[in-house]
């Protein structure tokens, strides 16, 4: 267990910026939707898994300028993402947190 929260320490220190953490919430999403359509159709699943590094790699690439994750912890990494986007209710909390700090309500 401790392996696995030091990879997700990591996780979330490798992602501060708030483009790149959306990019990582919908490439979860995606994650997700590789392994139902599996059930339905393999090529969606493969479209959908083609895109979850699209976005995750552009997101470091891009707005982190860093290396991934999995670089230092790979295989667990896919774990602590997911994890990360279940708690953050996919991004849902931190855009909420962000309106809050704006003075907006909904």
């Amino acid at each position: 267990m401790r392996y696995f929260n030091e990879a997700k320490a990591h996780f979330v220190a490798s992602h501060q910026n708030p483009i790149n953490q959306a990019l990582h919430h919908l490439t979860n999403v995606l994650a997700i939707a590789a392994v139902i359509f599996l059930f339905i159709d393999w090529r969606i699943s493969l479209i959908c898994l083609v895109f979850t590094q699209v976005f995750a790699l552009g997101g470091h690439a891009f707005f982190e300028k860093n290396e991934p994750a999995f670089v230092k912890y790979p295989g667990i990494t896919i774990l602590a993402s997911l994890a990360w986007s279940f708690e953050n209710g996919f991004g849902l909390r931190q855009i909420l947190a962000w309106r809050k700090a704006r003075g907006e309500e909904f």
